[in-house]
């Protein structure tokens, strides 16, 4: 079953990771076109692109910092002057690099707020505008949060707050944008492996501890991640709002 079957999907952060799977799973799943935000290399995005179009997706890349407003404004133009109309914002891009605490400098901590949070709440409100005035209206949001929103990490005093406010963002959208036909909702993941951690995961003792905390017995991968996405944003999601979705693989469920 085609669960994006015409629609017009935005994701930020899209060259690498999370973002990288949801395009190809948009993509599988019938999208018409991609509107894919960029912030790393070139070969990165053109590699994904080239993957993409293999499915008869069109595609549009749009490269720019997520924190400078601006840029969201190029994505939503971008994707209008070349599809017409955004069904669908995947909110992704985001940043974590890890810090101890009590030494870390304010560059890092802001830089981290910018990306993350304010980068959401540019796109997500450039994104709502769009949907907001075109025939027919509506559409549906997804912001990428993390568990990390429901517990602390001792090297993500910076990183942490963002997704808790990610998540807060949602379940405001829901209640502003509903009345527009609107969805806002957030996906949460739990330890996936991508190069936002590779670093962290390379030890080998917090690597394992991580496995063993997951019930599934695995870290999660990018299209973990990417199904659930395709799912919130579909029709089959159209009475679900406000909500936010644990894709942890049991993680949270198990304090041992």
């Amino acid at each position: 079953m085609a669960l994006a079957s015409n629609k017009v999907v935005c994701i930020t952060g899209a060259s690498r990771g999370i973002g990288r799977g949801c395009a190809l799973e948009f993509a599988k799943h019938g999208a018409s076109g991609l509107v894919l935000h960029y912030f790393e290399t070139d070969e990165e995005i053109l590699s994904l692109k080239a993957e993409i179009e293999t499915y008869n997706t069109r595609v549009v890349t749009v490269y720019g910092d997520i924190s400078d407003p601006a840029t969201s404004t190029k994505i939503v133009q971008s994707g209008v002057d070349t599809f017409g109309r955004i069904d669908v914002l995947v909110s992704n891009a985001g940043i974590c690099p890890f810090h101890e605490f009590l030494s870390m400098p304010l560059e890092i901590y802001e830089r981290t707020r910018k990306v993350n949070l304010d980068g959401s709440f540019y796109i997500v409100q450039a994104v709502a505008n769009q949907m907001k005035n075109q025939t027919p209206q509506g559409g549906a949001i997804v912001a990428i949060s993390s568990i990390s929103a429901f517990f602390g990490g001792e090297f993500q005093c910076h990183y942490t707050p963002t997704k808790a406010a990610i998540l807060s963002l949602m379940q405001s959208c829901a209640i502003a944008l509903g009345k527009y036909d609107i969805r806002a909702n957030a996906v949460l993941p739990g330890t996936i492996a991508t190069d936002i951690n590779k670093e962290d995961l390379s030890d080998s003792d917090k690597r394992e501890y991580m496995i063993k905390r997951t019930a599934l017995g695995r870290l999660g991968a990018p299209d973990d991640i990417a199904g659930p996405v395709v799912f919130l944003a579909s029709d089959l999601a159209k009475y679900i709002t406000g909500t936010s979705l644990l894709v942890d693989g049991g993680m949270g469920s198990n304090l041992q």
